[in-house]
């Protein structure tokens, strides 16, 4: 099976899952925007030609302004999608998982001419199924990724505990191994997840197993934003 499913650290030690979209949900969207363009297009087209050339000439900027611009405004103002992007469940992110940013939003945009060459997108089709994160030309350039809008956040496994800070600025690795173990706390024994919190007592700052584990709950729930 194809792997579509990435993982990217943050500087906060939590893990972003993102599910990549490949080339046919995302050739769906382009025509459902294609047709979206159109059907503004013809509806403003028919009283603007009333105005004769000035009818014209505004009708002329209008279809850059959707052909160039309108994928540019929608990501960046209008939560990273345009709304058959949207309506089918994907985003446009910068590779790190951030929301996309202005400059990269326009690269991407720009650069769709040179993923439309020879013919419809045959350029940025081949990118695609050789790129292992589905990124088009324009992708690669401005560093983004067309990923599918997770609902929730899965922060919902790591049990509630009274946040405590961390004695001294953690590593990323440590980050990541108190987040990891307080997931798996409530698949273990207690005995087991005592254990296993005794073992790293330069995070927890005590040897004490039962000590440790209620200070490594405390520490990823603080991780993780919450608050008493």
């Amino acid at each position: 099976m194809l792997d579509t499913e990435r993982e990217v650290p943050t500087p906060e030690g939590i893990e972003l899952n993102l599910r990549l979209a490949g080339p046919v949900v995302r050739a769906l969207a382009w025509v459902a925007d294609l047709l979206l363009r159109g059907a503004v297009f013809l509806g403003v087209s028919a009283p603007l030609n009333m105005l004769g050339q000035v009818g014209s000439g505004i009708l002329m900027v209008l279809w850059f302004a959707l052909e160039w611009f309108y994928p540019t405004v929608c990501e960046v103002w209008f939560g990273g999608a345009t709304p058959s992007k949207k309506f089918l469940g994907l985003v446009v992110l910068q590779s790190d998982g951030t929301p996309v940013r202005l400059p990269a939003s326009l690269i991407r945009n720009l650069l769709r001419g040179v993923d439309f060459l020879p013919f419809l997108y045959g350029f940025g089709l081949a990118s695609m199924l050789i790129n292992r994160d589905f990124q088009r030309l324009g992708d690669i350039a401005a560093g983004t990724v067309v990923a599918y809008r997770e609902t929730a956040l899965k922060h919902g496994s790591i049990p509630s505990a009274l946040p405590v800070p961390p004695a001294k600025p953690l590593a990323l690795r440590e980050q990541r191994l108190v987040l990891d173990l307080a997931a798996r706390s409530p698949l273990l024994t207690v005995e087991r997840a005592e254990e296993l919190a005794a073992l790293v007592p330069n995070v927890t700052g005590t040897e004490d197993p039962q000590r440790a584990l209620a200070r490594l709950l405390g520490i990823a729930n603080y991780l993780i934003g919450r608050r008493a």
